[in-house]
């Protein structure tokens, strides 16, 4: 959605306009299309997901996730402040991170209680055909 936004605000500036954004190198390599990269430049790359096959430390990724992506749609708030058609998307973009590290702390908070449950095996021979 934030790529849509950039690509929104984009569309129809002269190059002028762009120049004066900064957007000059960007513009270079990708027009106003959205290419997912990081504010400092470095394109997106599955070197940021970090699945261990644990699902605490999955989890506890997750949430990392979801503060980080909050913390960003704050400094872009922050940045955008004179503009609501982007505040609005922003805002709510936030929202939902808000929400999604409420429901990844639940889904932990389970977890966490079922790892602690004692277990109890029974052993019924009775349909084993061990007669």
């Amino acid at each position: 959605m934030v790529g849509t936004i950039v690509h929104q605000l984009a569309k129809g500036a002269s190059i002028e306009e762009i120049e004066k954004a900064g957007l000059s190198a960007y513009y270079t390599d990708h027009g106003v299309d959205v290419y997912p990269q990081v504010a400092a430049g470095f394109p997106f790359n599955a070197g940021v997901l970090a699945c261990k096959g644990d699902p605490i430390a999955n989890l506890q990724e997750d949430l990392a996730a979801e503060q980080k992506a909050r913390a960003t749609y704050e400094k872009l708030i922050d940045l955008c402040r004179d503009n609501p058609d982007v505040l609005d998307p922003l805002r709510y973009l936030r929202e939902r991170e808000i929400v999604h590290f409420q429901r990844f702390g639940e889904a932990l908070r389970g977890v966490q209680d079922k790892l602690a449950e004692k277990k109890y095996y029974m052993n019924n021979n009775n349909n084993c055909g061990c007669n």
